[in-house]
Protein backbone atom coordinates (compact mmCIF):
# COMPACT_ATOMS: atom_id res chain seq x y z
CA UNK A 1 0.00 0.00 0.00
CA UNK A 2 1.39 3.55 -0.72
CA UNK A 3 1.60 6.13 1.43
CA UNK A 4 -1.21 8.09 0.22
CA UNK A 5 -3.64 5.54 0.30
CA UNK A 6 -2.60 4.80 3.91
CA UNK A 7 -3.25 8.71 5.02
CA UNK A 8 -6.41 8.22 3.34
CA UNK A 9 -7.21 5.15 5.07
CA UNK A 10 -6.86 6.68 8.77
CA UNK A 11 -10.32 7.00 10.14
CA UNK A 12 -11.76 9.10 13.08
CA UNK A 13 -11.51 7.27 16.43
CA UNK A 14 -12.39 8.46 20.34
CA UNK A 15 -8.83 9.60 20.93
CA UNK A 16 -8.01 10.69 17.54
CA UNK A 17 -7.23 8.36 14.63
CA UNK A 18 -7.08 4.82 13.89
CA UNK A 19 -5.18 2.78 11.07
CA UNK A 20 -3.00 0.11 10.11
CA UNK A 21 0.60 -0.47 9.51
CA UNK A 22 0.75 -2.41 5.52
CA UNK A 23 3.15 -5.64 5.67
CA UNK A 24 4.97 -3.68 2.82
CA UNK A 25 6.01 -1.06 5.06
CA UNK A 26 7.63 -2.84 8.12
CA UNK A 27 11.19 -3.19 9.17
CA UNK A 28 11.27 -6.29 10.74
CA UNK A 29 8.91 -6.69 13.60
CA UNK A 30 7.58 -2.81 13.41
CA UNK A 31 7.13 -0.10 11.07
CA UNK A 32 9.54 1.77 9.43
CA UNK A 33 10.56 4.86 11.30
CA UNK A 34 9.78 7.73 9.13
CA UNK A 35 5.92 6.17 8.38
CA UNK A 36 5.22 6.11 11.88
CA UNK A 37 6.60 9.70 12.56
CA UNK A 38 4.65 10.58 8.90
CA UNK A 39 1.87 9.11 10.14
CA UNK A 40 2.01 10.96 13.84
CA UNK A 41 2.35 14.49 11.99
CA UNK A 42 -0.75 13.29 9.77
CA UNK A 43 -2.17 12.84 12.84
CA UNK A 44 -1.45 16.24 14.67
CA UNK A 45 -1.85 18.53 11.20
CA UNK A 46 -5.55 16.73 11.42
CA UNK A 47 -6.20 17.57 14.84
CA UNK A 48 -4.79 21.11 14.38
CA UNK A 49 -5.06 22.64 10.85
CA UNK A 50 -4.10 25.72 11.87
CA UNK A 51 -0.54 25.89 12.74
CA UNK A 52 2.65 27.56 11.20
CA UNK A 53 4.66 25.30 9.44
CA UNK A 54 6.97 22.40 11.06
CA UNK A 55 10.26 23.35 12.28
CA UNK A 56 11.05 20.38 14.38
CA UNK A 57 10.19 17.01 15.09
CA UNK A 58 11.81 15.01 18.64
CA UNK A 59 10.59 11.42 18.28
CA UNK A 60 11.13 8.16 20.67
CA UNK A 61 10.71 4.52 19.08
CA UNK A 62 9.61 3.51 22.26
CA UNK A 63 8.36 0.04 20.97
CA UNK A 64 7.72 -1.85 17.85
CA UNK A 65 4.42 -0.76 15.87
CA UNK A 66 2.75 -3.36 12.80
CA UNK A 67 -0.95 -3.99 12.74
CA UNK A 68 -4.05 -1.74 13.81
CA UNK A 69 -2.64 1.12 15.38
CA UNK A 70 -3.86 4.37 17.09
CA UNK A 71 -2.68 7.87 16.94
CA UNK A 72 -3.65 10.40 20.00
CA UNK A 73 -2.34 14.26 18.88
CA UNK A 74 -2.43 16.75 21.94
CA UNK A 75 -1.83 20.56 21.83
CA UNK A 76 0.54 21.29 24.59
CA UNK A 77 1.18 24.58 23.99
CA UNK A 78 0.47 27.26 21.32
CA UNK A 79 2.25 30.58 21.85
CA UNK A 80 2.39 33.92 19.62
CA UNK A 81 4.53 32.11 17.02
CA UNK A 82 5.08 28.68 17.89
CA UNK A 83 3.03 25.59 19.02
CA UNK A 84 3.92 22.43 20.11
CA UNK A 85 1.75 18.69 19.98
CA UNK A 86 2.19 15.97 21.08
CA UNK A 87 1.44 12.71 19.12
CA UNK A 88 1.69 8.84 20.73
CA UNK A 89 0.66 5.83 17.92
CA UNK A 90 -0.03 2.78 19.80
CA UNK A 91 -0.94 -0.40 18.93
CA UNK A 92 -2.23 -4.07 20.65
CA UNK A 93 2.05 -4.25 21.92
CA UNK A 94 1.67 -0.48 23.43
CA UNK A 95 3.02 2.48 22.72
CA UNK A 96 5.37 2.19 20.02
CA UNK A 97 6.40 5.86 18.88
CA UNK A 98 6.05 9.06 21.14
CA UNK A 99 6.60 12.51 19.02
CA UNK A 100 7.05 15.97 20.16
CA UNK A 101 6.39 18.68 17.01
CA UNK A 102 7.15 21.95 16.77
CA UNK A 103 5.36 24.57 14.20
CA UNK A 104 6.66 27.84 14.02
CA UNK A 105 6.71 30.84 11.89
CA UNK A 106 9.56 32.39 10.08
CA UNK A 107 10.35 35.92 11.60
CA UNK A 108 12.43 38.99 10.73
CA UNK A 109 15.88 38.23 12.27
CA UNK A 110 19.29 40.32 11.98
CA UNK A 111 21.26 36.68 11.46
CA UNK A 112 21.44 35.32 8.11
CA UNK A 113 23.73 32.48 8.14
CA UNK A 114 23.88 29.36 6.31
CA UNK A 115 27.40 26.93 6.16
CA UNK A 116 28.01 25.64 2.68
CA UNK A 117 27.83 21.45 3.09
CA UNK A 118 26.52 19.76 -0.05
CA UNK A 119 29.01 17.14 -0.61
CA UNK A 120 30.68 16.39 -4.34
CA UNK A 121 28.27 14.16 -5.63
CA UNK A 122 26.62 14.28 -9.13
CA UNK A 123 23.02 14.89 -9.56
CA UNK A 124 20.47 11.81 -9.37
CA UNK A 125 21.33 9.27 -12.60
CA UNK A 126 17.88 8.26 -13.19
CA UNK A 127 19.21 5.49 -15.29
CA UNK A 128 20.70 4.04 -12.42
CA UNK A 129 17.74 4.12 -10.16
CA UNK A 130 16.51 0.96 -8.41
CA UNK A 131 14.39 -0.23 -6.14
CA UNK A 132 15.36 -2.53 -3.16
CA UNK A 133 12.81 -5.10 -4.07
CA UNK A 134 14.61 -8.18 -2.72
CA UNK A 135 15.63 -7.00 0.84
CA UNK A 136 13.60 -5.43 4.03
CA UNK A 137 9.80 -4.95 3.12
CA UNK A 138 9.85 -1.31 3.78
CA UNK A 139 12.53 -0.30 1.44
CA UNK A 140 10.47 -1.25 -2.04
CA UNK A 141 8.63 1.80 -1.54
CA UNK A 142 11.65 3.74 -2.57
CA UNK A 143 13.84 4.48 -5.49
CA UNK A 144 17.67 4.61 -4.78
CA UNK A 145 20.58 5.73 -6.69
CA UNK A 146 24.18 4.91 -4.94
CA UNK A 147 26.96 6.91 -4.85
CA UNK A 148 31.03 6.07 -5.07
CA UNK A 149 33.09 7.17 -2.08
CA UNK A 150 33.56 11.08 -2.06
CA UNK A 151 36.54 12.87 -0.94
CA UNK A 152 36.93 12.83 2.87
CA UNK A 153 33.81 10.05 3.15
CA UNK A 154 34.47 8.01 6.92
CA UNK A 155 33.77 4.30 7.14
CA UNK A 156 30.60 5.02 8.87
CA UNK A 157 29.17 7.81 6.38
CA UNK A 158 26.67 6.84 4.35
CA UNK A 159 25.29 8.74 1.38
CA UNK A 160 22.32 8.23 -1.57
CA UNK A 161 19.71 9.67 -3.28
CA UNK A 162 16.79 8.33 -2.33
CA UNK A 163 13.00 9.12 -3.76
CA UNK A 164 9.65 7.93 -2.65
CA UNK A 165 8.12 5.84 -5.19
CA UNK A 166 4.25 7.14 -4.80
CA UNK A 167 4.21 10.59 -3.49
CA UNK A 168 0.79 11.59 -5.65
CA UNK A 169 -0.79 14.74 -3.01
CA UNK A 170 1.46 14.65 -0.18
CA UNK A 171 2.25 17.22 2.17
CA UNK A 172 5.77 18.15 1.45
CA UNK A 173 6.55 18.02 5.38
CA UNK A 174 5.13 14.41 5.21
CA UNK A 175 7.05 13.64 2.38
CA UNK A 176 10.39 15.15 3.67
CA UNK A 177 9.83 13.28 6.71
CA UNK A 178 8.97 9.80 5.37
CA UNK A 179 12.20 9.65 3.12
CA UNK A 180 14.66 11.58 5.69
CA UNK A 181 14.98 8.30 7.94
CA UNK A 182 15.45 5.69 4.64
CA UNK A 183 19.24 5.06 5.04
CA UNK A 184 20.53 2.30 7.33
CA UNK A 185 22.24 3.81 10.57
CA UNK A 186 25.74 4.80 9.14
CA UNK A 187 27.35 2.20 11.80
CA UNK A 188 25.94 -0.69 9.71
CA UNK A 189 28.98 -0.25 7.66
CA UNK A 190 30.93 -1.09 10.71
CA UNK A 191 28.95 -4.00 10.99
CA UNK A 192 30.49 -7.42 9.07
CA UNK A 193 28.15 -8.32 6.98
CA UNK A 194 24.59 -7.41 9.04
CA UNK A 195 23.62 -7.12 11.99
CA UNK A 196 21.05 -6.57 14.33
CA UNK A 197 20.43 -2.71 14.96
CA UNK A 198 17.63 -0.26 15.98
CA UNK A 199 17.31 3.37 16.00
CA UNK A 200 15.77 5.04 19.87
CA UNK A 201 15.32 8.38 19.15
CA UNK A 202 15.71 10.76 16.25
CA UNK A 203 15.78 14.68 16.05
CA UNK A 204 14.93 15.94 13.17
CA UNK A 205 14.90 19.91 12.22
CA UNK A 206 13.37 21.20 9.11
CA UNK A 207 15.52 24.39 7.92
CA UNK A 208 12.88 25.64 5.44
CA UNK A 209 8.73 26.14 5.49
CA UNK A 210 8.12 24.57 2.33
CA UNK A 211 10.59 21.90 1.66
CA UNK A 212 10.46 21.14 -2.30
CA UNK A 213 12.73 19.25 -4.66
CA UNK A 214 12.81 18.27 -8.22
CA UNK A 215 11.51 15.06 -9.40
CA UNK A 216 10.96 13.77 -5.60
CA UNK A 217 14.82 13.46 -5.40
CA UNK A 218 16.48 14.49 -2.14
CA UNK A 219 20.41 13.20 -1.03
CA UNK A 220 20.62 11.79 2.19
CA UNK A 221 23.54 11.71 4.73
CA UNK A 222 24.14 9.65 7.72
CA UNK A 223 27.66 9.71 9.64
CA UNK A 224 28.53 8.28 12.83
CA UNK A 225 31.87 9.69 14.67
CA UNK A 226 30.90 7.84 18.30
CA UNK A 227 30.29 3.86 18.22
CA UNK A 228 30.76 1.71 21.08
CA UNK A 229 29.60 -0.45 24.18
CA UNK A 230 25.89 -1.27 21.92
CA UNK A 231 25.28 2.38 21.26
CA UNK A 232 26.03 5.07 18.30
CA UNK A 233 25.17 8.41 17.85
CA UNK A 234 25.05 9.85 14.36
CA UNK A 235 24.07 13.53 12.00
CA UNK A 236 22.03 13.44 9.64
CA UNK A 237 21.23 16.07 6.52
CA UNK A 238 19.00 16.01 3.64
CA UNK A 239 19.47 18.30 0.51
CA UNK A 240 17.16 18.65 -2.10
CA UNK A 241 17.81 18.19 -5.93
CA UNK A 242 19.02 21.84 -6.32
CA UNK A 243 21.34 20.99 -3.50
CA UNK A 244 19.73 23.38 -0.73
CA UNK A 245 20.14 22.15 2.79
CA UNK A 246 16.82 21.21 3.90
CA UNK A 247 17.00 19.06 7.18
CA UNK A 248 19.32 18.53 9.96
CA UNK A 249 19.19 16.47 12.59
CA UNK A 250 20.79 13.42 15.15
CA UNK A 251 19.49 9.99 15.91
CA UNK A 252 20.81 7.35 19.06
CA UNK A 253 20.95 3.99 17.78
CA UNK A 254 21.78 0.77 20.08
CA UNK A 255 23.66 -1.66 18.11
CA UNK A 256 23.50 -5.29 19.04
CA UNK A 257 26.53 -7.01 17.95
Amino acid sequence: MDLPDILAGLTRAETGLAGAIPEDWLQGRTAYGGLSAAIALHAARAAHPHLPPLRSAQISFIGPLAGAIEVRAELIRRGRTAGFVNCDVVSEQGLGLRAMFVFMDERESAIDHVAPDFPPVPPPDEAKAVARTDVIAFLRNFDFVDLKAIPGQGPADCLRWIRLRERAGLDPEIELLTVADALPPAAMRLIPGFGPISSMTWIANLLTPRPATDDGWWLLRSRSDHARRGTSSQVMSVWNARGEQVLTGMQSVAIFV
